[in-house]
């Protein structure tokens, strides 16, 4: 999908007529001249602890895109456990990752920061994806930091441990990411089979919405436009408090092909879309928190005043579901590229309260398993100390309560004057 915006073939051939696509191709993609031929080549590392997924990715219709040695895996697996991924088998192939990600990093003209996509339910993404995490945050500890992170859902379960794995990666996402973007495999299951019909969704129609709001999270690095943005700008807009990182992505418009030509998509319908469960990429109700701060980011040929003021309306609208304690907390940035097939688009990425609900979900699950230490021998055996499930537990906990505390935070003149009252004793 990145491709086709920028007009290059799966081999890395531009193809393309709009001079605007390789303006900021190098954003995601090397340019590699040989002899008369100029191809671009993704700056990214494939990971993975077991061969398959990479091989299958080595034989499939990207293969000839990404550089070989960029491919690193290992060949026994995770086997489902974090701590397999985060203290044995991780750890063996950790330095050789960072060679790679050093050698693609010094090929950059400004570096930003890095985007690790991971599932938290595994060993692999979850362990190893922690991991490198820390390590790249020691490395380059100025760098921002964003994960897309596909968290456990509440109905579609892959394995058993799911909820420890989560657990004890959500507790090292909390210190050292800047910007997580929570998405769940159920979200995406309804929205395929609701919304766009489709009886019985594979992996890749899901990683097509993926996709879609990866590209639209992504559009104003990628492409010159007015209110612009970039991902610390977007950290600095949505991020009120360092621990509150986790955000809620959303995309508008989703629809039935078939009906595509019955859809009327002006930009307060795109809006109110935004904000709209059914076009959320997790499962959680956003009606059941207040949004602390949200960035929208549009697409196509959008008006900076049609958007703002469409933004505004709906927060008027909706204000009791706007905390008022921090006025103006919606963000826009309007990009003039639309996406390949359609002539507008939204994305938006929305701190919320709301968010809560995903870690007492799994924090449920976990306290089941872990006060009967279910499972639990697997984990020690290879080295890892009862002691941090606890940590995990707790940091989750404060978490929870923190979302809770900002929730119902409000914004009364008796508490600023305590609170002017307590500055001025401490002074």
């Amino acid at each position: 999908m990145l491709l086709a915006e920028h007009g290059i073939d799966n081999s890395g051939t531009y193809r393309g007529t709009d001079p605007l696509q390789l303006q900021r191709a190098g954003v995601y993609l090397d340019e590699v001249v040989s002899g008369s031929t100029t191809r671009y080549v993704p700056r990214s590392v494939q990971v993975d602890l077991e061969a398959g997924v990479c091989n299958k990715l080595r034989g499939g219709v990207l293969g000839n895109l990404f550089r070989p040695d960029t491919y690193l895996t290992s060949e026994s697996g995770a086997g489902n456990n974090w701590a397999k991924g985060y203290y044995t088998e991780g750890a063996e192939l950790v330095d050789s990752i960072l060679d790679i990600v050093r050698r693609q990093a010094e090929s950059c003209d400004a570096l930003q920061g890095f985007q690790i996509l991971h599932s938290l339910g595994g060993g692999t993404g979850a362990g190893l994806g922690s991991l490198m995490l820390s390590k790249l945050r020691e490395e380059y500890p100025d760098r921002m930091m964003a994960t897309f992170s596909i968290l456990p859902s509440p109905k579609v379960s892959e394995t058993v441990v799911e909820p420890y794995n989560a657990m004890l990666s959500v507790h090292q996402l909390v210190d050292n990411s800047d910007l997580t973007i929570c998405i769940d495999n159920e979200a995406l299951y309804d929205i395929s089979v609701r919304t766009l019909k489709i009886k019985n969704p594979n992996f890749e129609n899901l990683n097509n919405l993926i996709a879609q709001v990866m590209c639209g999270v992504s559009t104003s690095l990628r492409f010159p436009g007015q209110l612009n943005g970039d991902i610390r700008k977007l950290g600095m807009n949505l991020v009120p408090f360092p621990r509150l990182h986790f955000l809620m992505p959303s995309y508008a418009p989703f629809y039935d092909p078939k009906a595509k030509h019955f859809e009327k998509n002006s930009v307060a319908e795109l809006t109110k879309a935004l904000f709209d469960r059914k076009n959320l990429l997790v499962a959680c109700d956003p009606r059941f928190g207040r949004y602390l701060t949200a960035a929208t980011i549009f697409r196509g040929d959008i008006s900076s005043r049609e958007a703002e003021v469409a933004v505004h309306d709906l927060q008027m609208k909706n204000s009791q579901s706007f905390v008022e304690w921090i006025p103006d907390n919606v963000s826009v940035s309007l990009v003039r590229v639309p996406p390949v097939g359609q002539t507008q688009s939204a994305t938006a990425l929305s701190n919320s309260t709301a968010v809560q609900e995903l870690f007492k979900r799994t924090l449920d699950s976990f306290s089941a398993m872990f006060k009967r230490k279910a499972f639990l021998h697997w984990y020690t055996g290879e080295g890892m100390d009862i002691m941090e499930f606890s940590e995990a537990e707790n940091n989750t906990r404060d978490l929870i309560a923190e979302y809770q505390q900002y929730q119902e935070a409000t914004n009364d003149v008796e508490e600023d004057e305590v609170y002017e009252e307590e500055a001025s004793d401490a002074q």
